[in-house]
């Protein structure tokens, strides 16, 4: 019998790993649950990155759809989804802002001159406390947030013109077919 027990194990271990397998491919990586989603986005005001002496936030965005897309000059994958947002971001036909994340503001601002900007706005979290409110867990990560203020989307990695044709612009549509 107990010459049986490493058998049992090895069994035991290759079920495991059939069954991470199987999940892996059966599952997407990228969508994290959010608590967020169908709730209200956190309330915020953050300094402008081309004018920290003054704010803009959730007040000023209410009663429109946007998405915010956090993104950094220390990101890496941002760089890839940049050229995307460049060329995608104003077929969204929605406010798009950018959300600059614990980042150093002449980092932002030379970062955003060197490849572009595609955001109707820029607010910087340079200490990172709203991303936390928000449940950022890196960047970039994008929230598609209807006109009442509610998360409708959160989406982690980043954005591909096949995640901007089957998951934002559906979405987006209808966003705007629920506004009267």
């Amino acid at each position: 019998m107990t010459r049986l027990l490493p058998f049992a194990g090895f069994v035991l271990v290759l079920a495991l790993l059939g069954f991470g397998i199987w999940w892996s491919s059966h599952h997407d990586l990228r969508e994290v649950p959010s608590p967020l989603i169908g709730k209200a986005a956190p309330t915020f005001a953050l300094p402008l990155l081309d004018d920290p002496s003054k704010t803009h936030g959730s007040k000023e965005l209410a009663g429109q759809p946007y998405l915010l897309n956090v993104f950094a000059s220390w990101c890496v994958a941002c760089r890839d989804e940049h050229p995307i947002l460049m060329r995608e971001g104003k077929r969204l036909g929605i406010t798009l802002v950018g959300f600059d994340y614990k980042d150093e503001p002449a980092d932002a601002k030379r970062w955003i001159a060197q490849y572009g900007n595609p955001y109707d706005i820029v607010v910087a979290d340079r200490a990172g406390d709203v991303a936390i409110d928000f449940g950022v867990t890196g960047a970039p990560e994008t929230f598609l947030v209807d006109a009442q203020g509610i998360v409708r989307y959160k989406y982690i990695s980043p954005i591909t013109p096949d995640v901007i044709a089957t998951e934002l612009l559906p979405r987006i549509a209808a966003l705007k077919k629920a506004v009267p």
